[in-house]
């Protein structure tokens, strides 16, 4: 985008913002960096199953950034000012695209987490085009996480 943010946007985008602040969700979102890292189905099912606290965690961090995706997708949030102040978003993609798939299979939802993921997809444009490299040190980065996470289980 080349424009600037209208007020309606940037009133919006701290709404965003301030609901990230809630205590839960800020709970959720730490346990959910700290050890969701799963690569199938069934690391995610065991990990973070369905009804138990784990589970809710996975589903409010994702459910607040496919909502947060959902209105930068329809334009209600002003593109720029959105990738330039939430990356957290592209790194919950990242933490859930391999599982992704399956869910979607799984329970016969073709839009789980399509918001999110188009976002990332635009994220991934939009970063590359101002500082290329950074989503493979992006990933590096997370690949290293990973591998120390499995080191101390």
């Amino acid at each position: 985008m080349s424009t600037k943010p209208t007020h309606e946007q940037a009133q919006l985008h701290l709404q965003v913002y301030e609901q990230r602040r809630e205590a839960k969700l800020r709970q959720a979102r730490d346990w959910f960096f700290k050890n969701y890292h799963v690569t199938s189905i069934d690391d995610a099912m065991r990990i973070a199953p369905m009804m138990s606290e784990q589970g809710t965690f996975v589903s409010m961090v994702a459910s607040y950034w496919e909502q947060a995706c959902a209105l930068l997708n329809y334009d209600l949030l002003h593109e720029d000012l959105f990738f330039e102040t939430s990356g957290e978003f592209f790194g919950v993609w990242e933490m859930l695209k391999p599982v992704v798939p399956a869910f979607r299979e799984r329970f016969v939802s073709k839009t789980f987490c399509a918001n999110l993921e188009k976002a990332a997809q635009r994220y991934e444009k939009w970063i590359e085009s101002r500082s290329p490299g950074h989503i493979a040190a992006m990933r590096d980065f997370m690949k290293q996480m990973r591998t120390q996470v499995a080191k101390a289980a």
